[in-house]
């Protein structure tokens, strides 16, 4: 069994603390993908490291750059690929990972003039996988020289990768939840806006509702604002 240096490991471990505490944090996804990728490029010491999402809002399915640490103008620039195309695309359809000793003689790397320009050579690519097989996205780490990725390294980034994994469903499930909430408490201040007006003027449940959207519609604001203007009038005019 191969060895790991006890201070590559420490590191490895505090990489994977640094990306759980992310799981429980308040913080957006986009701060979330730009630590779990510093945080692996630091660790590593790799030239650069990216992460890719599955995008499944559209057909065929695409798989988007979404953070990396490079600063190169010619790495950030906004990219994306259909899920079976590229490196990436392999990764993410196979759900395995992929070592590259060389970007520039492997068919599936689909931007070599980007690798030449940047100097970077080999390559591991690391599928962010949850339960039931299912792959979200890929972790790519780039070296400038050629480098024999260990198994010890592919185990080690493959274990950031299933935090990563899990800090962005968690992320993804909290953005959800908050919204879902959001859209229920606009029910309720808008069902009670409905009541004041059903009481004030008389009318029905029905009319009260387009009331509420037309006046919305003429002044720009939220259904949700315009019921929360109904109620503290009513409020101010019963104190």
């Amino acid at each position: 069994m191969e060895k790991i240096k006890p201070d590559t490991y420490d590191k490895y471990i505090k990489a994977i603390t640094d990306i759980s505490r992310a799981i429980t944090s308040d913080k957006y996804l986009e701060d979330i993908l730009k630590l779990i990728v510093m945080v692996t490029a630091k660790v590593t010491g790799f030239e650069i490291c990216s992460l890719w999402l599955v995008d499944k809002s559209v057909y065929p399915k695409k798989i988007h750059l979404k953070a990396t640490q490079a600063i190169e103008p010619e790495y950030v620039k906004n990219r994306s690929l259909n899920q079976v195309e590229g490196v990436v695309g392999f990764v993410a359809t196979h759900n395995q990972p992929l070592v590259v000793p060389d970007v520039l003689k492997e068919p599936r790397f689909k931007e070599k003039e980007m690798a030449r320009k940047l100097g970077l050579v080999s390559m591991l690519s690391i599928p962010l996988e949850v339960k039931e097989d299912k792959v979200i996205g890929v972790l790519n780490c780039f070296t400038v020289e050629t480098h024999k990725f260990s198994q010890a390294e592919i185990n080690l980034i493959t274990a950031v990768a299933n935090q990563a994994a899990i800090a962005i469903m968690n992320t993804e499930l909290m953005v959800k939840t908050k919204v879902i909430q959001e859209e229920l408490e606009t029910r309720k201040l808008v069902e009670r806006a409905k009541d004041i007006l059903m009481h004030k003027r008389k009318i029905k449940g029905d009319e009260a509702y387009r009331w509420l959207q037309r006046h919305s519609m003429d002044s720009r604001k939220s259904m949700r604002q315009v019921a929360e203007a109904i109620l503290l009038s009513a409020e101010l005019m019963n104190s």
